[in-house]
């Protein structure tokens, strides 16, 4: 894992100030004991912010559990925790640390996905961030095709506290249908820069091989959609330039925050 994965998150209070590593917060989420704390506001699912708490140290995290999920026409019904997990799968595969730690399992109301919650400075999204953070936005532009995000909002990019960029909510994406609907198009038809290319063809070796990353993802996804995302990455690391607008399809999102 590289120096960035090591980064501590936001949103963590321990007895004494140290440095929490990704795979530090990624055991807490999985083991620590979750105390419901209430009921997060404007959510079209049910989403609980909680405690995690293990031995000397604990978070705030955001609950989704599946039996929360309002059902969609064009999703399986109870999978949207599942693509919450796999897109930060696709992330730690990249080595793209701006999906928050998030892992699934078993809370309160059932089987879901446990998010840290990023503490986020108030009044910054995508529109007000992209010039000072434009690499890392760069990163979330392609990162979005790959996983196929179709709800990329300027709200769902977020500031921390820790002056790094977080992206949140993908329980909409990794579909086998294309759907992609973001509000990063600003380098749309641009060359990759060299190291995202590089990165991407990592992936591409990860997910044509009995990978880890492989494994996990073929327990979270359907076979075509596991397809689907393969040809995704081919297309992107075959073009090497960030994605276009298709214009016979929506590609932006509604509301843009």
């Amino acid at each position: 894992m590289s120096d960035e994965a090591q980064a501590p998150g936001p949103g963590l209070a321990v007895s004494e100030p140290q440095a929490v590593s990704i795979d530090g917060i990624l055991e807490l989420l999985r083991k620590g004991r979750i105390k419901l704390e209430g009921l997060m506001p404007n959510s079209s699912n049910y989403t609980f912010l909680v405690t995690v708490k293990r031995r000397d140290l604990q978070c705030l995290a955001i609950y989704k559990p599946q039996k929360g999920e309002r059902p969609l026409w064009d999703f399986p019904r109870g999978t949207l925790c599942l693509r919450e997990y796999a897109t930060f799968v696709v992330a730690m595969a990249l080595g793209w640390v701006f999906v928050p730690p998030t892992v699934l399992r078993r809370g309160p109301h059932g089987i879901g996905a446990l998010q840290l919650f990023v503490d986020a400075l108030p009044d910054h999204n995508f529109f007000t961030l992209r010039e000072r953070y434009a690499h890392v936005f760069q990163r979330m532009c392609a990162f979005d095709y790959v996983v196929n995000n179709a709800d990329r909002k300027g709200g769902h990019c977020l500031l921390g506290s820790d002056d790094r960029i977080w992206g949140i909510d993908h329980g909409i994406a990794l579909s086998a249908e294309f759907k992609l609907r973001t509000v990063i198009w600003d380098w749309a038809g641009e060359p990759l820069p060299s190291d995202i290319v590089a990165d991407l063809s990592s992936l591409q070796q990860q997910l044509s091989s009995d990978s880890n990353v492989t494994t996990v993802l073929s327990k979270l996804l359907q076979p075509d959609e596991m397809d689907a995302l393969r040809q995704r990455l081919d297309a992107l690391l075959r073009s090497s330039t960030f994605p276009e607008p298709d214009p016979d399809l929506p590609n932006i999102p509604w509301p843009l925050i």
